[in-house]
């Protein structure tokens, strides 16, 4: 939970001159704008300071949301470092992360991995981009049409457009505000929710593929080969994601994405089985209902939809 206040906080930044924002790999609406929005806000209020947003440039489709600057490991010394909606180290984006001055987290993920200096966390906060709005309220820090676009748009894809039962009446106060500064929310919401019409066939894809056991639990793989014949990037095959959960019937499933170095990237998610904690197993993690994690190889994939299955039947037998 949280170990220091937004005032605290706030005290840091006053003092640094340079100021590096991080956020996870593999991003999603989340990561992208709470990190660019809080950096607009920063960037807006201390205009003499160095603001800088770091990654591995690997934004893919969200690409509209904000992109990555360019950032030297000399522009580490004597920089203050702020994560962004990323829970443990291996998922930070970029690895000079730990170059700096002082770190801190702003986070909404179970506090699994405490690696920074200062750290505010929620886990009952719906995103991080709403963490970041309740901050730059706190500490009278401007809220533009510029800073609220990828906060708006972090909050939006979080909260599955508000239907996640993070979403509370505090965010819908939030989301408010962020739309009185008289951003396009239509275009946001289209751009969160538009595929190509490879996505498509790849999202017809992942039910051809899938395997769906009688409890609920269900999986589908897809291989470079996949993603190579519709010509789709590792990134956006992100989009095949929520599409099992579509179905009725299932409770909670994994879509597991090969890589170029054949292992796997994963995807947890969930109508009701937690399963955060089955990611942390396989160096991931997240939120109760939606995770990430890694998969070295087949046997782990099976491992792991085994471990599904079992969830939801325990799942099951308690909510019968």
């Amino acid at each position: 939970m949280t170990k220091n206040t937004f005032d605290e906080i706030f005290e840091k930044i006053k003092e640094y001159p340079t100021i590096i924002l991080h956020r996870h790999t593999s991003p999603d609406p989340d990561a992208i704008g709470s990190q660019a929005g809080l950096s607009r806000a920063l960037k807006a209020k201390f205009p003499d300071k160095k603001i800088l947003c770091a990654g591995e440039n690997d934004e893919g489709d969200l690409a509209w949301i904000n992109t990555m600057d360019e950032v030297s490991v000399d522009d580490y010394k004597g920089a203050l470092v702020i994560t962004t909606d990323t829970a443990n180290t291996p998922r930070i984006s970029n690895k000079n992360y730990d170059k700096g001055d002082l770190l801190i987290k702003i986070d909404h993920h179970p506090d699994v991995d405490p690696y920074a200096d200062m750290s505010y966390v929620d886990p009952e906060a719906p995103a991080a981009s709403q963490i970041i709005v309740d901050f730059l309220n706190a500490e009278n820090l401007p809220i533009t049409k510029d800073v609220a676009y990828p906060l708006y748009a972090g909050i939006v894809g979080d909260t599955g457009r508000f239907m996640y039962p993070e979403t509370t009446a505090h965010t819908f106060e939030v989301v408010k505000q962020l739309a009185e500064t008289g951003i396009n929310i239509s275009e946001i919401a289209r751009n969160i929710s538009d595929v190509t019409f490879a996505q498509a066939k790849l999202q017809a894809a992942v039910l051809d593929y899938m395997t769906v056991d009688p409890c609920g639990a269900a999986y589908a793989v897809l291989t470079q080969k996949d993603l190579k014949d519709l010509g789709i990037t590792d990134d956006q095959a992100s989009v095949t994601v929520s599409t099992p959960g579509r179905i009725k019937d299932i409770k909670a499933w994994n879509v597991f994405v090969e890589k170029p170095d054949g292992t796997y990237r994963v995807h947890y998610r969930s109508k009701g089985p937690v399963i955060n904690h089955l990611a942390e197993k396989h160096d991931g993690g997240g939120h109760a209902l939606a995770s990430g994690a890694n998969a070295k190889d087949m046997d782990e994939v099976k491992q792991i939809f085994a471990e599904v299955v079992d969830v939801t039947k325990k799942y099951n037998e308690e909510h019968e």
